[in-house]
């Protein structure tokens, strides 16, 4: 009997520890971690947040959690709940070909990144991290070049190379009011650029194509032969992303508001001969930046919007805390991108162009956790080339502009939902 109630008591004990113990597969990538971790910050006390954006099942989060705990306090870092000046943001992330896990250590102002891979081991992936489907909308068909398009409150305005073009709403769609000369005096680029955005109250438009600025009023329900546009040169920086904004005479007014106070405008200055941009911007980076082909911002909080930039060289970097960080996982990038503020996920995603010049190009949205971009959907494909790519004014949605194999150009909307 006395043996039978030891064999008990062992045989409880052990279904207890194996209860409680953490799966096998977490336990050296969490130490892994935690050493690097610790490396970083020294002894001392840490905040510590996890943040999922794998395919791992949300139950397995505190069994993760805990093993990082206990490997950071044997290393002389304790997890504390109260304000801190020392953070540990942990991302769990993967991508087609692996699992990563990314540490944001910050001590004050300074923040530094350690990050191991992980074995894929029992858990496989079973949809794109964040859970996100693109689809487009057909928006406006045309013969000529087309390198934006703004939609107002209730008209449409084009942006070709040489040419402002006003469409109003018709039976059977957008129908040409009036075109707009723009009248440059330099010679176009091959592959000539141009952004158009609203102004800041809503009420007008602001377009900048190369030597060239025009600003325009587009009142609702006025006539387009009444819409004035005045085009004049210059070489002052173009804007490359504002706050939300929404049209005058819109019933949306206020759907963004959440998101303006983490985007400030961003301007940078365009070097017309070469096509992209200098570098120079209309603020302080803290770091020298490189010329630079496309840029986005990537809304993460309300005190957190880090600026992505891809440079003339094809690298993709991140400028967060007066710091330039390389970004992994955008090899299949083409040269354009935007950020889209779906609310899935993470809640902003960047939407990125496919690499190379394809006969039938494609859109896919990508999760930014730390220096990591994660694909969030599939691609969408486009039936032609995407030769520009930007966030509409509401920052919900995107237009793209696809050159097809007979040249004809096409605008559509693309939009999110979530899976």
């Amino acid at each position: 009997m006395k043996w039978l109630c030891l064999i008990t008591v062992f045989v409880s004990g052990l279904m207890t520890q194996a209860a409680g113990a953490p799966p096998s597969a977490w336990v050296q990538p969490a130490a892994s971690l935690a050493e690097q971790i610790a490396g970083i910050l020294g002894p001392g006390q840490a905040n510590l947040t996890i943040r999922n954006l794998s395919t791992i099942p949300n139950d397995e989060i505190p069994s993760i959690r805990s093993l990082l705990e206990q490997d950071l306090k044997v290393r002389g870092v304790l997890v504390s709940e109260g304000e801190n000046a020392n953070t540990i943001h942990v991302t769990l992330s993967e991508n087609v070909q692996e699992r990563l896990w990314v540490a944001e250590v910050g001590e004050g102002n300074e923040t530094r990144v350690a990050m191991v891979h992980v074995e894929p081991g029992i858990f496989q992936r079973t949809q794109p991290a964040g859970g996100l489907t693109l689809r487009k909308q057909t928006v406006l068909t045309s013969r000529e070049p087309v390198l934006a398009v703004l939609e107002t409150a209730d008209g449409l305005i084009a942006v070709e190379p040489e040419e402002i073009v006003i469409y109003r709403h018709a039976a059977d769609g957008w129908q040409e009011q009036k075109r707009v000369g723009i009248r440059q005096k330099s010679p176009l680029a091959r592959d000539p650029r141009g952004v158009i955005f609203l102004s800041p109250s809503g009420d007008g438009f602001e377009i900048f194509v190369a030597g060239m600025s025009c600003a325009g009023s587009d009142q609702p329900a006025k006539p387009a032969q009444e819409l004035t546009v005045r085009c004049r040169e210059s070489d002052d920086p173009w804007v490359l992303v504002q706050p939300p904004v929404t049209p005058a005479g819109s019933t949306t007014q206020g759907a963004t508001a959440q998101m303006d106070i983490s985007v400030t405008p961003f301007k940078a200055f365009y070097n017309a001969a070469r096509n992209y941009f200098t570098g120079v911007v209309n603020f302080s980076p803290g770091v020298d930046l490189p010329p630079f082909f496309s840029a986005a911002q990537l809304v993460r909080s309300a005190s957190d919007a880090p600026l992505l930039i891809e440079g003339i060289d094809g690298k993709v970097q991140i400028l967060d805390n007066i710091a330039l960080k390389p970004v992994s996982g955008t090899r299949d990038w083409g040269s354009d991108f935007a950020d889209l503020q779906s609310g899935c996920g993470g809640g902003t995603q960047i939407v990125a162009s496919g690499s190379g010049e394809a006969i039938s190009d494609s859109l896919r949205a990508y999760e930014m956790p730390a220096q990591e971009a994660i694909p969030a959907s599939a691609p969408l494909a486009m039936d032609g080339t995407v030769t520009a790519l930007w966030t509409a004014p509401d920052g919900k949605s995107l237009f793209a502009v696809v050159r097809s194999a007979a040249d004809q150009y096409e605008v559509d909307r693309v939009s999110a939902s979530c899976n």
